[in-house]
């Protein structure tokens, strides 16, 4: 009998899968693999997009910083952090801002999150010290919205440690209102993703927020320590899996500047515990309420449906959108969301670790995923680790093409296994239409 991912929670047989698969939680970083199909031939049509780097000439050549360059003692320096393009001064033109990490012993002069204003002539200019944006930390995600409804986006940025909103003051400053608005939290938390959604659609931009993992410098393993702190055999920085996982939180928007935590309440806190990264808020069964789905590491990711009263059901594997075709959990990173199809659906193109393919999800209009990996041709690649994605018309010849950033985790390993590199390619799959993508070498 041939049981889809759907069939298997109907039968009850998903629970099972996810103890089983917590007895090999101690194992790091999630083992699920995948062979690379075949490349077919070549298509030979033209592909009408050239992409030039022209960061630095356009101004944008500070560093980003998140650990060391070549060696990751914990996993806290592998992930990296985020950007967004945001008109912060209302002029219409949109303009930049990158976010940063920092080092263990501590932060290189002139680390920093950057503002970039856009000069309106193909550069921009630093602007962080004046807007009121310096910081020094490890920032994580980003995300935009007006959650005071001033008319000027706010930001908000997870980050190691405390997350950080920052309200636009509409002179080109911000004011860091983190514990005026009640996102403050004694607890050191991991914020990784985030998303302003209206889940209420009471006019009011609330918040979610993925937690990573629960992580301590001074009681985490360090590299070889255990099973959870080696791949192909070579010790590296420990996790995810072997550490304690994060928490997520939805944020009620109370109209006044203020959020309240609503976790509890909107069902956000019964979900099953995962390794929580990229967010996104979409209405996925296109019944006027915006739903929430949440890429998550090495455990199921997470569909949030919205229940249309303040809550949420959570249906990641009823719905197909959890695991993998065969049934496990992969290394959930980054997030595309797009009518890849032109059915009027909007899809998830989920990004995923190196020796594993990264998943893309048909949506029926309902909800209900089906796995389209495979017969779209983008299982052709498994080589890189994949995070930052994408679905946008790169061509605009009307398809929606795939687009990905790659780049390692463990910067150690291409010097004992080489076909492993630290530094990859970004990556484009063109579409040919009819659901099938070719990956441009």
């Amino acid at each position: 009998m041939n049981l889809t991912r759907r069939r298997f929670a109907q039968l009850g047989i998903g629970t099972g899968l996810a103890l089983s698969a917590g007895r090999v939680w101690a194992q790091g970083v999630s083992t699920h693999t995948a062979k690379s199909l075949p490349r077919p031939k070549a298509s030979g049509r033209p592909f009408n997009a050239h992409f030039v780097d022209i960061a630095e000439a356009a101004g944008l050549h500070a560093p980003v910083i998140y650990g060391e360059a070549y060696r990751k003692k914990y996993i806290l320096e592998s992930t990296g952090c985020g950007c967004a393009f945001i008109d912060y001064d209302n002029d219409g033109w949109m303009d930049i801002f990158v976010l940063s990490g920092t080092r263990l012993e501590g932060a290189p002069p002139g680390t920093t999150n950057r503002l970039y204003k856009n000069n309106r002539d193909g550069t921009f200019t630093d602007v962080t010290e004046k807007a009121g944006l310096h910081f020094e930390g490890w920032a994580c995600g980003v995300c935009i919205g007006d959650f005071n409804n001033d008319g000027f986006d706010d930001i908000f940025c997870t980050c190691y440690g405390q997350n950080i909103l920052y309200r636009n003051n509409g002179d080109g400053t911000f004011t860091d209102v983190t514990k005026a608005a009640g996102l403050w939290t004694d607890q050191q938390r991991w914020g990784a993703g985030c998303t302003f959604v209206d889940y209420d659609r009471d006019g009011h931009l609330d918040l979610f927020v993925s937690n990573y993992v629960r992580f301590s410098i001074d009681k985490a393993p360090v590299p070889g320590q255990n099973s959870s702190c080696s791949w192909k055999g070579i010790p590296v920085e420990c996790g995810p899996r072997g550490l304690a996982t994060g928490k997520h939180s939805l944020y009620r928007n109370n109209g006044d500047g203020t959020f309240t935590d609503v976790s509890e309440h909107a069902g956000i806190n019964r979900a099953t515990l995962s390794y929580g990264m990229t967010v996104v808020a979409a209405d996925f069964d296109e019944d006027g309420w915006p739903d929430i789905y949440v890429a998550c590491d090495s455990t199921p990711s997470l569909l949030f449906m919205n229940n249309h009263d303040g809550t949420f059901r959570e249906e990641g594997v009823l719905r197909g959108a959890a695991l993998s075709e065969d049934g496990m959990e992969q290394a959930g990173m980054g997030l595309g969301i797009g009518d890849y199809d032109l059915d009027g659906h909007l899809d998830i193109f989920k990004t995923h670790f190196a020796d594993d393919a990264n998943i893309l999800f048909h949506n029926d209009g309902k909800a209900n995923f089906e796995d389209a990996t495979t017969s779209s041709r983008i299982a052709v690649e498994t080589r890189y680790v994949c995070w930052g994605a994408g679905i946008v018309d790169l061509d605009n010849d009307g398809d929606p093409d795939l687009f990905m950033v790659t780049g390692h985790v463990y910067p150690e390993i291409e010097q004992k296994i080489p076909q492993y590199p630290n530094k990859t390619p970004r990556a484009v799959f063109r579409n040919l239409g009819h659901g099938i993508f070719e990956e441009l070498i």
